[in-house]
C-alpha cells in the first residue's frame, strides 16, 4: 500500500459520492411524483486482505442503493373519483401493454406492482395510471355483489350493461297509529270497530276483505217480542213504569228491588233493580219505578245496540250486536214474570245467535273501493319492477281489523293490503289484495305477530304486471304501534331491490377498494374488487419506469391479500423529504471535496518524490 493506493481509494470515494449524489438528485426530481419511493445510498468499506491484523489499512468504498419502498407517502384528497391511495402495506397489481392491435392493447401476461394510484378510465374502459400501467382486479357480479372469480385480470368497464332485476323484496319500517283517523271513524257509532279506526267486513257488499281462512265476520241479528200491554189497557211504551199498582201506566207484573237481569254470557252484564225513588241508578242499576225505556237503555249498553219499541203493538225488537250472541234472563220468579210482562217469554234464558257475513276472500272489489278507502289508511308506495324492468306503482294500505279499545278479548290487529288494479270497477274486478297476515301489537306498541323478520306476499300482480312472490322484510323493531296526533302511518323506510336495465355512465372507487359503477337507471352497483398484493422482501423489488416494481428472487413472489386499505378519491405522494435530501446533499458535497483533497495531497507527495531524483 502506498501513495498510489491512496489515490485509487479517493477515486473510489469520488465514485461512491457521485452515486449518492445521483440518488439525491433523483429523489429531489421526483419529490412531486405520485407514489414515488425515494432511493437512499448505503456505503460499504472494502478492506484489503492482510495476514496480520496490525498491518491492515483502511480500504476503499463502494456504494449501494437503499430502497425505501416500505416508507409511506403522504395521502391527499383528489377530485378524480377513480384515483386511489394505499394506506399501509400493499401494491396495486398492474400490467403494461406490449402492443396495440386494432386500437386494443395487447398484454404479455407479466404482472407488475405499483403504489401509483392516479388511475383514470381510458377510451377502452380500462383504468390506467399516469405511467401507462393498467389496473388489475377481480370482477364482481353487479346483481349479487359477489366476486366472479379469484384470479385478478386487467379490468375493463366500457361495455358494462346491467340487465333488469325484478323486485323480490321490500324493506319496510313504519309506525302505525294506535287510533287511526279514517274517514269512516268520524261518523261511526260509538264503541264500534269502525269508530276506533277499524275495518268492518260486513260493510263490504261484494266480498269479505279479510284473509282467506278467516272466520266469517259476525253480523247484528234481531228478534222481536210479541206485543205486550201495561196495567192501563194499551201497548207498553218507553214511558211505561217497571212497577206500579193498577191502573197506573206500568207493567202488569212489575220488577221489585233486588231483582236482577243478566244480559249476555261472555262477558255477562248484570242489571240490578234498586229501590223506587231513592235507589242507585247508573248503567247497571235501574230503579223499580223507572221506565221500560230506562231498562232498554241499560240493555242496549250491554249489547252495543239499543232495543226499539213498536208504538202500535208494544213489541220490542232486541239486537244481538256483533260482539256476542244475545242472552237475557232474570232472577226467578218475580223478575222473569216481569220480563214476560214485557213480552220476553221463556224458556229462560231467552237467546238469539248473531248472524254471519260473507266468507273471507282477501280481496276488495272495485265496487267496494270507496268503503275500503274510508276504513283504512295509506301505508305508502314504492316503485317496483317486473322481470322485464317495467316499473309499477305498488300502493300499500293498512286496515285495523281489531282494537284493544273494544275491551276484554280484543287486541290491536292490522291487515296489510296492496293495490292490484287501480282501475278496477264493479263486483268482479279485484282492486286491493290482502297480504294474508294479521299483524298484532302488544299494549306497549311492540309487534308480537308475526315473530320473524317479515312475511312473503305471494303472486303479486299490479296493473297486469306480474311480480311473483315478494318478501316484505321488517327489521327488528321496525314496525310499531304508538299513539300519534295525526292518526296516520309514519313511514321510516320503504325501499325495494328491483331496477330497470341500465347502461354504465361512470365509475368510481370506494374506500373499501370496490369499483362502483353508476348506471343510467340510477343504480350504483359494485363492478370489481381491486386486489392488493404484498411481499416478504418488499425492499428487494426491482424498480421499473413509472413507479412500478418487478418481482425478484430476493423479494419473493407476490402474496394476494395485503393488510393495507384503499382510499378512494385520494393519492399517495412521494415519500421524499426535501429537507433531508438537502442535508444529505451538503454532506455528499463535503465528502466529495474531501476526496479531491486526498488526490491533491497524494499528487503533491508524488511530485516531492520525483524531485528527489533530480
Amino acid at each position: 500500500m502506498g501513495i498510489f493506493d491512496a489515490m485509487n481509494t479517493s477515486v473510489g470515494g469520488l465514485q461512491a459520492q457521485s452515486y449518492a449524489l445521483q440518488n439525491i438528485s433523483g429523489n429531489i426530481a421526483n419529490s412531486s411524483t405520485t407514489g414515488y419511493k425515494g432511493i437512499g445510498t448505503s456505503f460499504e468499506d472494502l478492506i484489503p486482505e492482510s495476514g496480520v491484523p496490525s498491518k491492515q489499512v483502511a480500504g476503499g468504498v463502494t456504494a449501494h442503493a437503499q430502497a425505501t419502498i416500505t416508507t409511506q407517502g403522504t395521502i391527499s384528497s383528489s377530485t378524480v373519483a377513480t384515483n386511489m391511495a394505499i394506506t399501509g402495506d400493499g401494491f396495486f397489481a398492474v400490467q403494461r401493454p406490449s402492443g396495440v392491435v386494432d386500437n386494443v392493447p395487447v398484454f404479455d401476461g407479466v404482472t407488475y406492482y405499483t403504489r401509483r394510484g392516479d388511475f383514470q378510465v381510458n377510451a377502452n374502459g380500462n383504468l390506467v395510471n399516469g405511467a401507462g400501467y393498467y389496473l388489475m382486479g377481480v370482477a364482481v357480479d353487479p346483481k349479487t355483489g359477489n366476486p366472479t372469480g379469484s384470479v385478478a385480470s386487467v379490468l375493463q368497464f366500457q361495455t358494462n350493461f346491467v340487465p333488469a332485476q325484478a323486485t323480490t323484496s321490500i324493506q319496510y319500517a313504519a309506525n302505525l297509529p294506535t287510533q287511526p283517523k279514517t274517514v269512516a271513524s268520524s261518523t261511526a257509532s260509538s264503541g264500534t270497530l269502525v269508530a276506533n279506526g277499524g275495518l268492518d267486513p260486513t260493510d263490504f257488499l261484494a266480498t269479505n276483505p279479510l284473509p282467506v281462512g278467516s272466520p266469517p265476520p259476525r253480523t247484528d241479528a234481531t228478534f222481536t217480542t210479541a206485543g205486550a200491554n201495561n196495567s192501563v189497557p194499551g201497548p207498553i211504551t218507553a214511558a211505561t213504569k217497571l212497577s206500579g199498582a193498577a191502573p197506573s201506566d206500568s207493567l202488569t207484573a212489575g220488577f221489585t228491588a233486588g231483582d236482577t237481569i243478566t244480559v249476555g254470557a261472555s262477558p255477562a252484564t248484570t242489571i240490578t233493580i234498586t229501590a223506587a225513588g231513592t235507589g242507585l241508578q247508573d248503567a247497571t242499576h235501574v230503579r223499580a219505578d223507572d221506565t221500560v225505556g230506562d231498562l232498554l237503555t241499560a240493555i242496549g249498553a250491554a249489547t252495543g245496540v239499543a232495543p226499539s219499541i213498536n208504538a202500535a203493538t208494544g213489541a220490542i225488537t232486541f239486537h244481538t250486536g256483533t260482539a256476542q250472541d244475545f242472552s237475557i234472563t232474570a232472577s226467578a220468579p218475580g223478575g222473569q214474570a216481569a220480563l214476560g210482562a214485557m213480552g220476553i217469554t221463556g224458556p229462560y234464558p231467552k237467546t238469539q245467535a248473531r248472524g254471519t257475513g260473507m266468507t273471507a276472500t282477501g280481496v276488495v272489489m272495485g265496487s267496494d273501493i270507496a268503503t275500503f278507502t274510508k276504513e283504512s289508511i295509506s301505508g305508502g308506495a314504492v316503485t317496483a319492477y317486473n322481470a322485464a324492468g317495467t316499473p309499477v306503482n305498488l300502493q300499500l294500505r293498512w286496515a285495523k281489523t281489531d282494537s284493544a279499545a273494544l275491551g276484554a278479548g280484543h287486541s290491536d290487529s292490522w291487515n296489510l293490503f296492496y293495490q292490484t288494479d287501480p282501475s278496477a270497477v264493479g263486483s268482479t274486478q279485484p282492486a286491493w289484495v290482502n297480504t294474508g297476515q294479521t299483524f298484532t301489537f302488544a299494549t306497549d306498541g311492540s309487534l308480537t305477530s308475526p315473530t320473524g323478520s317479515g312475511i312473503t306476499i305471494n303472486n303479486v300482480n299490479v296493473g297486469g304486471q306480474a311480480l311473483g312472490s315478494v318478501a316484505f322484510n321488517i327489521s327488528s323493531g321496525g314496525l310499531t304501534q304508538f299513539a300519534t296526533t295525526s292518526g296516520a302511518v309514519t313511514i321510516n323506510t320503504i325501499t325495494q331491490n328491483g331496477y330497470a336495465a341500465g347502461q354504465l355512465r361512470s365509475v368510481a372507487v370506494s374506500n373499501n377498494g370496490l369499483v362502483v359503477g353508476t348506471f343510467s337507471n340510477g343504480q350504483n352497483l359494485d363492478l370489481a374488487q381491486v386486489t392488493l398484493s404484498r411481499f416478504n422482501g418488499t425492499n428487494y423489488l426491482k424498480s421499473m419506469d413509472g413507479g412500478a416494481y418487478a418481482v425478484t428472487d430476493q423479494s419473493g413472489p407476490a402474496i394476494v391479500g395485503a393488510s393495507g386499505t384503499i382510499s378512494g378519491s385520494s393519492l399517495e405522494g412521494s415519500n421524499t423529504d426535501i429537507a433531508d435530501e438537502f442535508t444529505k446533499l451538503i454532506v455528499t458535497q463535503q465528502a466529495y471535496s474531501a476526496n479531491t483533497k486526498v488526490i491533491t495531497t497524494a499528487n503533491s507527495m508524488v511530485q516531492d518524490l520525483l524531485n528527489v531524483l533530480r
